[in-house]
């Protein structure tokens, strides 16, 4: 291997996952397997297989570049839905293609109808409503205009879902908003129905609002983050703690991230160890050096903070992090060597550390630190 560090992905905590999250939003209910950001940093090559194999048949990305790269992978069984950014030669692609798409605004639906009429296919068309999140959603002010159009065209597209998102589901704090963007959602369905416009599915749930809000599940769920293993905030994971005392926890974590020790030495007391003088050790100190820096998505924050994991036991990150390497106090580990195991991200023997109590050290959000671990560092497929 030409990599300095690696990451496992554990195939029975995925398929673990999905089978807890079926349990929780009941039988019929489509997921949609949420994959931009690289499948969350667990690799698009790696997810969209493993995702088949537990039935999954229907995946979620932001761009046409990750449309296109999930295309690339999945079975002509799968169908592909882009959320997000998307050009006009892009867009042309994805209609070929039959790679279904949002529209939140005009102009991208008379592109949609548009292109859809020159190439004499349909458009798969998700329409997304603005609730109340105000980012990207078509306005209930310009249903009145909306409607005629679409039955117009209604030759030239598939109206294959009506869809919104939440402002914050992960937090209890945004009870009151969650609420009155499901009233408004419910609104604009009453609104398409009452002049025959059925969406094939509707969709407003990611992993926070089906996991905290039971009445956001409709047709298919969003299953971003949870379907890894994660849980969107504390605030969600507790509430299904209380709902799943029996069941326990509920998902595994499928990451596990590894290095090895490249150098171990020893530094006199009175000597400052790595760039600047952050760090000064006050005895004789034996250090390890890991091949694993900033560059490698181990945040440079995590310098005199972090904790990586040595035969068994939690050592600390001394100095400051660089580019390519970190180095770490294991002064009172014994018999620490070249070539140890060195787990950034997991467990070895009876400890652990979590992409929860890694992102409070670094002051990230899990979401943040797992989609910026390169994409280049090898995953390798675990049971």
């Amino acid at each position: 291997m030409f990599h300095t560090s690696y990451i496992e992905i554990s195939r029975s905590a995925y398929k673990n996952n999905i089978r807890y999250l079926r349990r929780i939003i009941g039988k019929g209910v489509r997921i949609s397997s949420v994959i931009k950001g690289n499948a969350y940093g667990h690799g698009v090559k790696n997810i969209v297989p493993l995702a088949e194999e537990t039935g999954i048949r229907h995946f979620s990305v932001f761009s046409a570049r990750e449309a296109h790269e999930v295309h690339d992978v999945a079975s002509p069984e799968s169908r592909i839905m882009i959320m997000g950014h998307l050009d006009d030669d892009q867009m042309e692609w994805a209609i070929a293609h039959g790679i279904e798409f949002f529209v939140f605004d005009w102009d991208r639906l008379e592109s949609a109808i548009h292109m859809a009429r020159r190439q004499k296919t349909r458009a798969r068309l998700h329409l997304e409503v603005e609730t109340g999140f105000h980012r990207t959603g078509l306005e209930y002010a310009d249903m009145g205009s909306l409607i005629p159009y679409l039955k117009a065209q209604r030759e030239h597209f598939e109206f294959e879902g009506l869809c919104t998102h939440y402002a914050g589901a992960e937090s209890v704090a945004n009870y009151l908003r969650i609420r009155n963007q499901l009233t408004l959602y419910r609104k604009f369905a009453r609104y398409f129905a009452r002049h025959g416009l059925q969406p094939t599915l509707k969709h407003t749930a990611c992993s926070a609002a089906a996991l905290t809000y039971p009445t956001t599940i409709m047709d298919m769920v969003r299953f971003g983050i949870a379907q890894f293993g994660y849980w969107p905030s504390p605030e969600t994971h507790m509430f299904r703690f209380r709902k799943d005392t029996a069941a326990g926890n509920g998902l595994k974590r499928l990451l596990s991230w590894k290095s090895r020790v490249m150098v171990v030495k020893e530094v006199d007391a009175g000597q400052f160890i790595g760039y600047g003088s952050s760090y000064l050790a006050n005895k004789k100190t034996r250090i390890a050096i890991i091949p694993v820096g900033y560059a490698n998505g181990f945040s440079r924050s995590l310098s005199n903070t972090g904790r990586v994991l040595i035969r068994g036991r939690r050592v600390p990150v001394i100095g400051t992090v660089t580019m390519n390497t970190m180095t770490v106090n294991v002064t009172d580990v014994p018999g620490v060597e070249k070539g140890d195991e060195v787990v950034i991200v997991g467990k070895q023997k009876r400890m652990s550390i979590s992409i929860a109590s890694f992102c409070e050290m670094s002051n990230q959000l899990n979401y943040q630190l797992l989609t910026r671990i390169p994409a280049d560092i090898p995953r390798i497929m675990v049971k």
